[in-house]
């Protein structure tokens, strides 16, 4: 395998994914991060270059041994080449002009909420969780309704594939359309940067 260095290929590549969205979607956020910065430290290995049949998005230097989770290690997340056209997507349509309801603000997470997220994450409630919800909060776009008081009330958090890993409203404020304002923010951001949309 081929770890790819160069700007000008992973511009090459980014191209060459987008082509086949939504199949390359999971190591296409990978890309996209890497080529806008690269927060989360990962990089990106070919079998063969220009004329690849497969990759593989891991974090930088560390040895493949398959995805356990972000309650383990980050694990890699490949794409087989072969498989494209062997499935289907769809573009998650949002409402233009939404906004969050009186009260309610757009904000942003901080360092502190890392309890609240664990707590509400399925995944959560363990220190690996802790570890990989505040590193993930502390490096990659996110999105929070607040009420008045700057406390949170649904959020949506992305991860080092460009993928929505925790979205969560707070049970008693439910059936208000929170989570609702808080996807298309995030899709809105998301968009805005270059990553596609997809549900």
């Amino acid at each position: 395998m081929k770890i790819l260095t160069c700007p000008a290929q992973l511009q090459c590549l980014e191209g060459i994914l987008r082509k086949s969205l939504p199949l390359a979607l999971p190591v296409f956020g990978a890309v996209l991060n890497i080529n806008r910065g690269n927060p989360g430290h990962f990089e990106v290995l070919v079998d063969k270059w220009p004329e690849f049949g497969a990759m593989l998005a891991r974090p930088c230097g560390e040895v493949a041994t398959g995805f356990v989770g972000p309650w383990g290690h980050w694990g890699a997340l490949g794409l087989d080449l072969g498989m494209l056209g062997a499935g289907l997507g769809y573009w998650a349509h949002w409402q233009q002009g939404l906004g969050p309801a009186p009260g309610v603000s757009v904000g942003s997470l901080s360092p502190s909420h890392v309890d609240l997220l664990n707590d509400t994450w399925p995944y959560g409630g363990n220190a690996r969780s802790r570890r990989y919800l505040a590193e993930i909060l502390g490096r990659f776009p996110q999105v929070c309704l607040q009420d008045s008081g700057g406390q949170p009330l649904a959020w949506v958090l992305t991860d080092h594939f460009g993928t929505g890993t925790h979205s969560y409203t707070l049970p008693e404020h439910r059936r208000r359309g929170h989570m609702r304002v808080a996807l298309t923010v995030a899709a809105q951001r998301a968009h805005a940067r270059g990553f596609p949309t997809f549900g």
